[in-house]
């Protein structure tokens, strides 16, 4: 018996001391990310997790508004920690960026997403205080950073609902930890990552397809479904929050406008956001009448047990919800 307990007692202080080493930073070629967004955090995870090493942490947790999101002091030393800090900028951060200017002056290497998808002006109108900017200056290849979104907001930050322009962001995100690390397993798997969103792209527009053209007409929470109308055949007739941060607010007058529109245009379907409930949003339904209110998932993934725990899978959902909501 006392052998028996001995060679246990031998058994478990070698796990113990696996357990330790493997707890112990990784080795300089597996990469360590920190992203601001569950959108751009999954597609660095999916890209991660193909090359068999690192880690990603997302700073906003799943269901929370990206626009008015604020960092802590933990976050900042996460930040300044990482290997790579994968943000979306061109303003969407609102709430981050004296943290990401303060952990990029620390060291951090900050990569905005973005502004290197071709980014397009907002098609509405802006609300208060946005700074003017030239897309010349927002649509740069090599800009890296976006701590500050000086200058950046009249550019629509929402790229993430096309998909096709994630594809290529999984791309740029790969080559990036690949020149940060050494490690060109990370290209490798941004290419086969943009694939796989590629694919699943296909899907989602079969399914927006067989929306009749003349019903593919949106009316959303706030200005972020530019890309997605571009991409997708849509239009958007309206917005209940003006410009494309959910921290707006709309004048009576607007919204009265709004429903007008509305009823002009047969629409009975207002398209919420998750992670920005909006007693707005309803009270424009009880204004138009006979209107259904359809949450997507558009500023955060879902839950992980959700139907939107993926990127492929939010987008995948949030077509099905956009092609039931304007045909049932």
């Amino acid at each position: 018996m006392l052998a028996g307990v001995a060679v246990a007692a031998v058994a478990l202080a070698g796990c113990s001391s696996t357990t330790s080493t493997s707890a112990s930073a990784p080795p300089e070629n597996q990469a360590t990310v920190v992203a601001t967004t569950t959108i751009w955090g999954n597609v660095a995870d999916q890209i991660v997790t193909c090359a068999g090493e690192g880690s990603v942490t997302t700073l906003i947790p799943v269901g929370a508004d990206p626009h008015d999101y604020a960092a802590s002091s933990r976050d900042v030393a996460t930040m300044v920690d990482a290997d790579l800090v994968v943000t979306n900028g061109l303003g969407l951060e609102e709430g981050l960026n004296s943290a990401l200017a303060s952990a990029e002056s620390d060291g951090a290497t900050v990569f905005a997403v973005a502004p290197q998808l071709n980014p397009i002006p907002f098609t509405g109108e802006h609300s208060e205080g946005e700074a003017a900017h030239s897309e010349e200056d927002a649509g740069h290849s090599d800009e890296s950073a976006d701590p500050s979104a000086a200058g950046s907001q009249s550019m629509d930050p929402h790229v993430w609902l096309d998909m096709s322009r994630v594809a290529t962001g999984a791309e740029l995100i790969g080559q990036e930890l690949a020149r940060q690390t050494g490690n060109n397993n990370y290209a490798t798997c941004g290419t086969t990552v943009a694939a796989e969103i590629t694919a699943a792209n296909q899907e989602v527009t079969a399914i927006l397809n067989t929306v009749p053209e003349s019903s593919r007409v949106l009316v959303t929470d706030h200005d972020a479904f530019g890309y997605f109308s571009q991409a997708y055949g849509y239009d958007v007739a309206g917005v209940v929050i003006p410009g494309g941060s959910t921290l707006a607010q709309p004048s009576s007058e607007e919204l009265s406008a709004l429903a007008a529109t509305m009823k002009a245009n047969g629409v009975s379907t207002i398209f919420a956001n998750t992670a920005n409930p909006s007693a707005l949003v309803d009270a424009l339904a009880g204004e138009v009448g006979n209107v259904a209110v359809v949450p997507l998932y558009v500023g955060s993934l879902g839950a992980p047990d959700s139907d939107a725990a993926t990127y492929q899978a939010m987008m995948l959902t949030n077509a099905r919800l956009i092609q039931e909501g304007l045909t049932g």
